[in-house]
């Protein structure tokens, strides 16, 4: 039996975070106080602070919570049914809109690397999103879709094209534009590491 203190626990650090990734969204970390942040939350300041030693660790909760949105909705994406290609397809195109949401930019991808530094930033990127492009493309090359590829080397170019990518839409004047610019893009480059129709069936050897 979960107790009413846990419950109640869990519940005020999730409000926290939750008045967190809004104010941050719309303000930025530098814009908004831990203050406004507990009054929206509608707890105390000495509640806000038994749950996070500062600002610092409320934002990287806040980014935990934005970056967790957007794996858990492609992990959904890349392990549900469908064929190995077409479900790397939807992948990048969920991806690309999730580039799009103004929390996702203005946490994940502006501020993030200020906030948090750059390399603890690029570490805790790597931790939630490497993995997904990584088995997603082994899974392409097991099941004889793309050409045999070495895998974690490949997987680490195509992270860092989708890193530059989420970087580049959340920093143009027309970011639907850019974002199916490289949408576009990206599915050429996959394209071209196909295998043809013909070979599809035969699993690339090794």
């Amino acid at each position: 039996m979960r107790s009413r203190r846990l419950d109640y626990s869990e519940s005020t650090r999730s409000a926290l975070v939750d008045s967190a990734v809004e104010l941050f969204t719309k303000r930025g970390y530098a814009g908004t106080s831990l203050d406004e942040v507990a009054k929206r939350a509608r707890v105390t300041k000495g509640a806000l602070y038994h749950h996070f030693s500062g600002k610092q660790a409320l934002f990287e909760a806040a980014f935990e919570q934005v970056e967790s949105l957007v794996y858990d909705r492609l992990q959904k994406i890349m392990t549900g049914d469908g064929e190995p290609w077409e479900r790397a397809m939807s992948g990048l195109q969920a991806f690309i809109r999730s580039c799009l949401d103004p929390s996702y930019q203005r946490i994940a991808i502006h501020e993030g690397p200020v906030v948090m530094g750059w390399e603890r930033w690029r570490e805790a990127e790597e931790q939630s999103s490497f993995g997904l492009v990584r088995s997603g493309l082994q899974l392409l090359v097991d099941a004889g879709e793309v050409e045999p590829v070495p895998v974690d080397l490949t997987a680490r170019l195509l992270f860092g094209a989708l890193s530059s990518a989420a970087t580049e839409i959340a920093g143009a004047a027309d970011p639907k534009k850019v974002g199916a610019e490289i949408e576009d893009v990206i599915t050429r480059m996959l394209t071209r590491l196909r295998r043809p129709a013909e070979e599809q069936e035969r699993p690339a050897a090794g």
